[in-house]
């Protein structure tokens, strides 16, 4: 074969830098947002922040060179945007040389400075690595924390820190001591009755029950430190001693006679024990706390539901006039492209910010829209509702609101909720409508918490329940549904009253 030219035409989907930085802050939570403006805010000079009480012009300074948009008007309902604004710099040679639109197919890190680039260096004496990385105290440095103020020798010291490292997250000791024994050096001359002795000692630390080999330990370890006048306590270290097995099949009325107690009185020995932590490691929290900030704040004004941008989650920007108005010199020099470039980045961060913004608000509206009755009377009066519907209302592809509504939350009389939360799929009823999945579950969760704790509920007996209503669900996905809630099945429900 020869090698030859040929021509094609065809059609490709191609994506603009402009479009790249939009998709990307549009799938960004406000955290990360709040971020990517601090960064962006520090590494361009261009970029200001809206103090509270500024006094100037709004007005977009790409009117003039980009299409208008159409307006889109809501009639119910009604929301109010708060979108970043920016400085109005008409007219100027600067606004002439600046392109509004990049080439497709390339990056905008290709092009422009971004403040990705603005992250600190290993060498910056103001880079605080500690402040920024540090988590909260594990369960390990506590009893290490602990370890270091008890009197011990250094070959207990040693055992004490071998088994600290055994323990998990849970405060429960993984390995057995003979595990342990054997990876100790044999020229300490360890014995087994010594690592018993150290863990007995390291029992004692706080929280109380640590350092157990088993459920039933764990319970005894925290009954031993009760004062002794508690009620009801020797019953309950005999119960958690000797009978846990019985405990955990809920099998009370064997209970009842091998212990030679009344129905009331092992009512009371089960609540004592049900009031200590089957996982004491988990009073210690080795995480930071994470907050969550809502996107969108839903009310009631005079009967209409108002949906607004949360007006302190993003900060409002604009483009500095005054270094703006450098770039009016026509010369080519490196300070004056590096203006250009900057200004540029500036104006399309607005831009994408604002495109952000407009998108959220439409997604949001749509929402409250379609789950009104949610927001009327609860869990049970959800609608169902997926992508398509909200990608076809706004006119969208559902790609687009699959990123709106991931980490965007939405704060409501109710609560705050995760966009995603009000889209569920359907389950038929007898009278040919439809019910949504999350009323569904609301439903069974109402239903078990009316139950007769003698006589849970099954999920057969749950899934003729909802028949009676109308609602058609098969037992499995009753199960589904319950485990969802995180409600155990009806053998483990089972309590005296």
């Amino acid at each position: 074969m020869k090698p030859s030219l040929v021509l094609r035409m065809g059609q490709q989907l191609t994506m603009t830098p402009q479009l790249q930085q939009a998709i990307r802050l549009l799938q960004l939570s406000t955290l990360d947002l709040q971020q990517e403006i601090q960064e962006a805010l520090e590494s361009n000079p261009m970029l200001e922040r809206q103090e509270e009480g500024d006094d100037f012009d709004n007005s977009d300074p790409l009117a003039d060179n980009t299409e208008s948009k159409p307006n889109t008007e809501i009639q119910e309902p009604s929301y109010q945007e708060t979108a970043p604004t920016v400085d109005n710099l008409e007219d100027g040679e600067w606004n002439e040389r600046i392109p509004n639109e990049l080439p497709v197919d390339t990056a905008w890190e290709d092009v422009y400075q971004t403040s990705a680039s603005s992250l600190p260096s290993s060498d910056d004496d103001e880079w605080d690595f500690t402040t920024r990385t540090s988590a909260g105290e594990s369960l390990q440095s506590h009893l290490l924390w602990q370890l270091n103020l008890a009197p011990m020798s250094d070959t207990d010291r040693l055992i004490a820190v071998t088994l600290i490292d055994c323990i998990n997250n849970q405060g429960y000791l993984d390995e057995t001591l003979e595990e342990i024994l054997e990876a100790f050096d044999p020229e300490l001359d360890i014995e087994l009755d010594e690592i018993e002795a150290v863990l007995h000692r390291i029992q004692q630390f706080e929280p109380a029950g640590i350092g157990a080999r088993n459920l039933g330990e764990c319970l005894l370890l925290q009954l031993r430190q009760l004062p002794a006048k508690t009620p009801w306590l020797g019953e309950a270290q005999r119960l958690v001693s000797d009978y846990i097995d019985l405990l955990g099949s809920r099998d009370y009325s064997q209970l009842m006679r091998r212990m030679k107690l009344k129905e009331d009185e092992l009512r009371q020995v089960i609540e004592l024990v049900q009031s200590l932590n089957p996982r004491p490691g988990s009073q210690i929290e080795s995480s930071e706390a994470e907050y969550v900030v809502p996107d969108v704040i839903v009310r009631k004004d005079n009967e209409r539901w108002l949906v607004e941008l949360n007006q302190e989650s993003v900060p409002r920007l604009r483009v500095n006039a005054q270094y703006a108005g450098f770039v009016r010199r026509a010369d080519t020099s490196a300070d004056n492209t590096f203006m250009r470039n900057q200004l540029q980045e500036a104006r399309w961060f607005i831009k994408s910010l604002q495109s952000r913004n407009e998108t959220l608000m439409k997604v949001a509206t749509q929402i409250v829209e379609h789950q009104r009755g949610f927001l009327e009377y609860g869990d049970e009066a959800m609608k169902p509702l997926v992508l398509h519907d909200i990608a076809e209302a706004v006119g969208m592809h559902e790609s687009t609101i699959s990123r709106v509504t991931t980490q965007k939350f939405m704060h409501t009389p109710r609560g705050i909720y995760e966009l995603k939360y009000f889209f569920s799929s359907h389950v038929s009823t007898s009278e040919g409508g439809e019910c949504s999945s999350t009323a569904i579950r609301a439903i069974i969760k109402k239903l078990v918490a009316a139950e007769n704790q003698k006589k849970p509920l099954s999920d057969s007996k749950i899934a003729g329940l909802l028949e009676a209503q109308g609602i058609q669900v098969a037992r499995r996905t009753v199960a589904k549904y319950r485990e969802s809630l995180g409600i155990a099945p009806s053998s483990e429900r089972k309590r005296l009253m």
